[in-house]
Formats: C-alpha cells, structure tokens, sequence
C-alpha cells in the first residue's frame, strides 16, 4: 500500500483549533512588523539633522528661529522633544529644560512602542497554542484508534505527524515574533539614548 505524503492544506485544517489562530497571529505580527519599521524609518539621520540646525540659533538666542524649526519638523520623535524642551525651558533654571526632557522622550519612547505589546503575547502564547493543538491532535489520533480497532505504528506516526505541524506552526510564528520583539525593543532604546544626547546638547548650549 502505497502512503501518501502529508498535505499541508489538509492538515492545517484538521488542525483548525490551533493552525487558524495561528495563522491569524502571524498575520497580525507580520503587519506590526512591517508598521513598526516604517514608522521608525530614518529616525536617528532626521535627529542629528534637526539637532544640528538648531545650534546655530540657541547659541545666539534666536528662540522663535529655533521654535519654528522643531515646528517644521514636528512629524519627527526628535522635533517634538526639542520643542517641548525649547518652548519651556528657563536659561537661568537648567533643571526645567531636564525635566521637561525627560517627560517628551518618556512620552516619545512610549510612542515608539506603539503596538510592541502585540508582538510580546505573540511570542508568549503562540508556542502554548501550537502545543495545544498537538496535544488535541493525538488525542484524536489514539481516540480514532480506539473507535476503528486498528492500531500500529504507521496509523499512530501519521497521527502524531498531523498533530506536530501545529507545535511547529506556533514555534515558528513565535520566533518570528521574538526577533523583531527583541530588535524593535534595541532599535528604541537605541533611538532614546539619541534623544538624550541631543537634547544634553541643545541644553548645553541654550544655558551657556
């Protein structure tokens, strides 16, 4: 008797309790990945391109010069900072422009993070998804057993091998979701750490 190789069409959908969302959660990661990555797009070359043209005016005072570039720029991360920073900073009171640093980049950095939460409980849930459609899949296949009365180790491996594929469905949707997890979370800190420096340096200037 000639055996058949597996379909994977077919044994998605025997396994439709766990393949469908997992498909469905790839899907979804798939496009907070590719949202993710445009929204951060040139960010870094954009700060150090607005930081670098607000020196000249903060250094001679030129405050509504200064306010009107971070203005033109304000569909930049970098260029809300700097105005938030500029517009309520003090020259003979240093620790306000801080402040008021900290809070923009927090508010900024949570911004950047936007939708990341999806990527984490994807990561998180999709292996236990994937490890519960296996476990119902063998149940099926022994239950199957159990009703026909025929058994042996070809009945039971093609079992076992359509309850595998959800585990490796949600392994691999997982992983997926863990990389870019990891790397959006670095770019950003990458990106705050940017910020940071930047705006020491405007207020560096600004108070000297």
């Amino acid at each position: 008797m000639e055996q058949q190789g597996l379909n994977l069409i077919e044994i998605i959908h025997k396994g439709a309790l766990a393949t469908y969302p997992l498909i469905l959660l790839s899907i979804v990661s798939v496009t907070v990945v590719f949202e993710r990555l445009w929204s951060l797009r040139n960010i870094r070359s954009t700060t150090l391109r607005i930081a670098e043209s607000l020196i000249d005016p903060v250094q001679k005072g030129q405050r509504d010069l200064a306010l009107a570039i971070c203005k033109q720029n304000s569909n930049c991360p970098a260029g809300r900072i700097f105005h938030s920073v500029l517009e309520r900073a003090e020259s003979h009171q240093p620790e306000t422009g801080s402040n008021v640093a900290v809070e923009a980049m927090f508010e900024e950095s949570q911004h950047l993070r936007k939708h990341l939460w999806i990527l984490g409980t994807v990561a998180s849930s999709a292996p236990f998804i994937g490890l519960f459609g296996t476990v119902v899949g063998i149940i099926k296949a022994f239950e199957s057993m159990a009703v026909s009365g025929t058994g042996g180790f070809a009945v039971v491996a093609a079992g076992i091998s359509e309850a595998l594929v959800a585990t490796a469905l949600g392994l691999g949707v997982a992983i997926i979701a863990l990389v870019f997890y990891n790397y959006f979370q670095t770019r950003i800190a990458g990106l705050t750490a940017l910020f940071r420096i930047q705006v020491g340096r405007i207020l560096r200037h600004f108070n000297g």
